[in-house]
């Protein structure tokens, strides 16, 4: 058995923001598999089969930081290890049209992974990282994961979202080193213009030719 975890706060108010990033993902795993949510303890839960393989997603209803309020009990009443278990974030430090999937590391910052590290007593677990960016200057970094998605950028979120779903399933599936061959280019940045190079003098200065 194996435990996908999306990171987010309960609550309308904050659905749509970029700290949800990983409720988003586990809502579109949810989808696929044509389930629905169901409460359970301090989390809704949706049971799947992928691969063969009995999976459970989660979306904690804690508040972000208090996650691992969620995940731990889940983990030892099944009987499950930090092996077991994907955690899908945002990333501030990555690029927003980044994706990555890693195994272990600090929390960098990010509360929600931070909580369970402290409650698991182990970094050892993999995450998929989607990243939001950093603010623009002189915005509150905790201001700047609270606020809503602009409607430039729901394009490409539609993508992250759709691929990040794809990323866990090959989790699932093939594994972690799998899942990172195929996903960690993932790069949906917008690309700037290409500048071609200026005409050549010699071709600008209208000599004429016998």
């Amino acid at each position: 058995m194996k435990l996908i975890v999306g990171l987010g706060n309960p609550g309308l108010n904050f659905a749509q923001t970029r700290h949800n990033v990983g409720w988003l993902v586990l809502d579109e795993l949810a989808r696929r598999q044509a389930q629905t949510w169901r409460s359970s303890g301090n989390a809704e839960i949706v049971d799947v089969r992928l691969g063969g393989q009995k999976v459970m997603l989660v979306k904690p209803q804690t508040m972000m930081n208090a996650s691992g309020r969620a995940v731990q009990p889940l983990l030892a009443y099944f009987k499950m290890t930090p092996a077991d278990l994907l955690v899908v974030q945002d990333d501030l430090d990555s690029p927003f049209g980044l994706m990555k999937l890693r195994r272990g590391g600090r929390h960098g910052g990010q509360n929600g992974v931070r909580d369970i590290i402290a409650r698991l007593g182990t970094e050892t677990f993999d995450r998929l990282k989607i990243g939001i960016s950093r603010p623009p200057p002189g915005r509150d970094p905790a201001d700047w994961v609270l606020s809503r998605w602009a409607e430039d950028e729901r394009a490409t979120l539609t993508e992250l979202v759709r691929l990040g779903a794809g990323a866990a399933e090959l989790w699932i599936t093939h594994g972690l080193a799998e899942a990172q061959g195929k996903y960690n280019s993932t790069d949906l940045r917008p690309r700037l213009p290409e500048v071609l190079p200026a005409p050549a003098e010699a071709a600008a200065d209208g000599g004429e030719h016998s």
